[in-house]
């Protein structure tokens, strides 16, 4: 027995649902397990939800999206990460990976490449974190950029790079002040074409294996100073803005996860007998299922909010993005948790899809944001954030 998929909020976003379903059934689901074995990006599926439009459900009309809510976006995205973490993923980093084109660039820009990301013709990537600069974004960036007449020279390694070795267009960031601190930081439009443009090693993840994760490197890479976004010094502030933005998309993935454990967990529980029953009867199993439920579907509301706010562009998403993303990403991670154990034996098995749905939820709680830079963000916004005394020491 599945259990009910929530309601759509418009009857274009009930069609768009009805679609993104039956590709899970038919044409997901069934790959899910061959593509984590295999570690392979699922090439086949970023096709079809291409030709599905799935890819451009979040851009705007004018630019070749469909202009669909960020609502629905979100939804798609928990749907595939129902069936397949990875999957969900080509959804989730395109809308990332353009974000800082939608957010910093200019009309020239988003003209250039959005309509190209919408149809999915190209796949984007986001390019921030590095070796020391994690958490710490903005103190700790080492990557260069300088500017020679109409280009910018950058050099430097960013790791981590979600779909980055088949990305066409990587929205990267470098310093282009070391004076400034965070305002020294600007971003950037790169092409893989490149002059210097380098990929890496590939990570070897415990989960969301068939989404690669690789290093780029910058060597003398040359970059057009028309693809710089914004002014130079408003990088940070970008990334930042994107984080608003992408950190519901993860959110929608870990809300995925759990909701599609919660669905095994509970069937499995309906067939498997013990003690002359099944063992969701058991009162030990059945408040176990209780709770697993009762946190999917709180999980559910604050993404859904959280992307309603993101639709109005509410003062407040900053706060919002933080608390579903912590909410979600520990709901996931429980709840595949509970899911093997549930299943006992069989949930340690890779012949069941529990395990992987475990391994892939641990992720949620780390990138877009640790779980302990969301609460950081929510304290802040709740108390401020601490400045000293002119002259005074940092505790």
């Amino acid at each position: 027995m599945a259990i009910a998929a929530p309601y759509a909020s418009s009857e274009e976003e009930a069609m768009i649902l009805e679609v993104v379903r039956k590709l899970v059934v038919e044409r997901v689901a069934p790959r899910a397990a061959e593509i984590d074995e295999n570690g392979e990006f699922p090439e086949d599926l970023r096709v079809l939800f291409a030709q599905n439009d799935l890819l451009g459900i979040p851009f705007p009309a004018e630019y070749g999206g469909l202009g669909g809510s960020f609502v629905t976006y979100v939804k798609v995205v928990e749907e595939i990460a129902k069936a397949c973490a990875s999957s969900s993923l080509i959804v989730a980093v395109q809308e990332l990976g353009a974000l800082p084109i939608l957010i910093g660039g200019n009309e020239e820009q988003k003209k250039k490449y959005i309509p190209k990301l919408a149809s999915g013709e190209w796949v984007a990537a986001y390019a921030l974190t590095e070796t020391g600069s994690g958490s710490d974004a903005a103190g700790s960036m080492r990557a260069r950029a300088e500017k020679r007449g109409d280009t910018y020279i950058l050099n430097g390694t960013k790791i981590f790079i979600t779909h980055g070795n088949v990305a066409d267009v990587v929205c990267a960031f470098a310093v282009t002040d070391p004076s400034k601190g965070a305002n020294g930081i600007s971003a950037f439009i790169l092409e893989k074409t490149f002059v210097g443009f380098k990929v890496g090693k590939r990570e070897k993840k415990m989960g969301i294996r068939g989404s690669p994760t690789v290093e780029l490197v910058f060597e003398n890479c040359e970059v057009p100073a028309a693809n710089l976004l914004g002014q130079e010094g408003e990088g940070f502030k970008i990334a930042m803005k994107v984080l608003d933005k992408s950190r519901p998309g993860i959110a929608a993935q870990a809300l995925g996860i759990a909701a599609g454990a919660l669905d095994f967990a509970a069937g499995y529980a309906k067939e498997r007998m013990a003690f002359g029953k099944p063992i969701g009867q058991q009162q030990g199993v059945g408040f176990l299922l209780a709770d697993m439920k009762t946190e999917v579907e709180a999980a559910r509301l604050l993404v859904y909010e959280c992307a309603r706010k993101c639709d109005e562009n509410a003062a407040d998403v900053s706060l919002w993005a933080a608390m579903c993303k912590l909410k979600a990403g520990d709901v996931a991670m429980q709840v595949t948790t509970d899911a093997v154990q549930i299943l006992g034996g069989y949930g340690y098995s890779t012949e069941y899809p529990v395990e992987r749905m475990m391994r892939d939820a641990k992720i949620t709680q780390i990138y877009e944001g640790t779980q302990q830079i969301q609460r950081l963000v929510i304290a802040r916004a709740l108390v401020g954030k601490w400045k000293p005394p002119n002259g005074a020491p940092r505790p």
